[in-house]
C-alpha cells in the first residue's frame, strides 16, 4: 500500500464510526472471525480499544492485521483503522488512487 492509498483511506476513516470494542478479554477467536466478516462487506473499520484492555493497540492491530490477512491503516491512540479489498468484486466499495 502506497503512502498516497493509506492517506486516502485515513480521510475515509475520519468520518466512519468504529463497530468494534475490545476489552479485557483482548483478541479471541470469536472476535477475529467478526471482524473478518465486517472487513469483507465494509473494507474500511474502525476499533476501539478499552481501557481495562491489557494490551497495546498497536500490538492489537498487528495481530488481527495477520489473522484477517488486512493492512493497518493507522494506529492513533486507542483507535485502530483495518482496510482489506473485499474478495468479491461486486462488492468492491472502496476505489484507492493509484
Amino acid at each position: 500500500m502506497t503512502s498516497k492509498q493509506r492517506s486516502y483511506l485515513k480521510g475515509l476513516a475520519m468520518t466512519t464510526e468504529p463497530i468494534f470494542q475490545i476489552g479485557k478479554s483482548s483478541v479471541t477467536p470469536e472476535l477475529t472471525a467478526a471482524i473478518a466478516e465486517a472487513l469483507e462487506a465494509r473494507e474500511l473499520i474502525k476499533i476501539t480499544v478499552l481501557k481495562n484492555c491489557l494490551d497495546s493497540a498497536k500490538s492489537i492491530a498487528q495481530v488481527l492485521a495477520e489473522r484477517t490477512h488486512s493492512e493497518v491503516v493507522q494506529v492513533i491512540g486507542k483507535k485502530i483503522v483495518l482496510y482489506k479489498c473485499s474478495k468479491d468484486e461486486a462488492k468492491h466499495k472502496i476505489v484507492l488512487p493509484q
